[in-house]
């Protein structure tokens, strides 16, 4: 896991507002400093060298929790990459 920066505020839209130190992977899982899994990066916008990234909360993230503790360090760690389910080609006898 990698560090990604500090939580902002909660927007609206219900997601969360880091700002973080680099532009991280799409799709990244993001960890509160307790390693509890918070949600997913969604979309990452602002100035390149520190974004502001909105974070789409899991169900099962505490949300009370999260606005008591505004200002922590968050981490993020790679999607798993999923198969490709293309099959192989079958070869055939060329005469």
């Amino acid at each position: 896991m990698k560090f990604l920066g500090n939580s902002l505020h909660i927007a609206n839209s219900g997601k969360l507002i880091a700002r973080a130190k680099k532009t991280p992977n799409a799709d990244g899982i993001v960890y509160d400093s307790h390693n509890n899994k918070i949600g997913k990066v969604n979309y990452v916008f602002g100035p390149t060298k520190n974004p502001y990234i909105s974070i789409r909360l899991f169900r099962s993230a505490n949300i009370n929790k999260i606005k008591k503790n505004y200002g922590e360090k968050l981490f993020v760690s790679k999607p798993k990459q999923k198969k490709s389910k293309r099959r192989g080609r079958r070869l055939r006898n060329k005469k």
